[in-house]
């Protein structure tokens, strides 16, 4: 005897077989999307990395609630909130003249105080609110910087640190004393692909040299002077990390914390558009010697 059908106790069961019913779990779920993505639909203007910067600001909220991380996922059609202040962050960071004509202006950079924009919105001042970058100096780091104020002194600039006719000296208090009074690091310096934000020795690396001399020491700490011949990214704060004595107060390299990066840009010798050769100066920070008084 040949079955052409099936009985099934369940007449529910039944109806899903002939597709007259669906099941619950079937119903497809409305898609949850990142909030960074998200609002990058709703919010075109901005970049992702705009966008990511307001979520870590506290400028956007979820349904009335404050966003936590750029990675929360919501459905489309969640309402979200983007209020961004009027007022810039470390508006009081305001960096002293050293010169200024027509083509340039020389400032003494506040520790504290972006180069450039970290993203297509920044919510604070930058040294770009002064003039075109021509070089950077890391957030932390205070010192002489040269800003240009056309297309084409900043054009001139440029190409003098790019063939490395300009002279540069910082200062910086390390922790310890090296062994030798002065002396020249010669180690070449890549990314570190385990912490990409840092760099680090690497023979197969580009080329770095700094010389060093000191200037004073109590055993403890020591004032350096320091003259890059090259400009790699956190060079001198790398180097003197490998030979074992890291600058004082460095988040990224340091072993000792301190309120800021004893690190200053003290003096730069450079050939002006109006082709006078000039050195500018800016005096070390106070701070720098108060680690000397407070070891008596």
């Amino acid at each position: 005897m040949i079955r052409t059908g099936k009985k099934f106790s369940k007449p529910e069961m039944s109806r899903v077989i002939n597709g007259d019913k669906v099941l619950a779990e079937e119903v497809e779920k409305p898609e949850k999307v990142r909030l960074d993505v998200l609002m990058g639909e709703y919010f075109k203007s901005y970049n992702r990395s705009s966008l990511q910067k307001f979520i870590e600001f506290g400028f956007v909220t979820v349904d009335g609630n404050l966003a936590k991380k750029p990675n929360q996922k919501f459905e489309r059609g969640t309402k979200i909130d983007l209020k961004i202040p009027d007022t810039m962050k470390n508006a009081d960071l305001i960096p002293d003249v050293i010169y200024e004509d027509n083509d340039v202006v020389v400032l003494d950079k506040p520790a504290g105080l972006l180069s450039m924009p970290r993203a297509q919105y920044c919510p604070e001042k930058t040294l770009e609110n002064y003039g075109l970058l021509v070089h950077r100096l890391d957030r932390d780091t205070s010192g002489v910087v040269i800003l240009a104020k056309t297309l084409e002194a900043q054009e001139y600039l440029k190409k003098q640190f790019q063939a490395r006719t300009t002279h540069k000296t910082y200062y910086a208090v390390v922790c310890g004393r090296p062994k030798l009074d002065k002396a020249k690091i010669d180690l070449p310096l890549a990314r570190d692909l385990k912490r990409p934000t840092t760099f680090r020795v690497d023979p197969n690396g580009k080329a770095s040299e700094t010389y060093y001399k000191v200037v004073k020491s109590d055993g403890v700490h020591s004032l350096v002077e320091l003259k890059p011949v090259t400009g790699r990214t956190h060079q001198l704060r790398v180097h003197m990390k490998y030979i074992g004595h890291p600058i004082l107060g460095d988040p990224l390299y340091g072993e000792e914390k301190a309120d800021r990066l004893y690190l200053h840009a003290g003096k730069l010798e450079i050939t002006l558009p109006s082709g006078k050769r000039r050195e500018f100066a800016a005096k070390v920070p106070g701070e720098f010697e108060d680690v000397f008084r407070q070891a008596k």
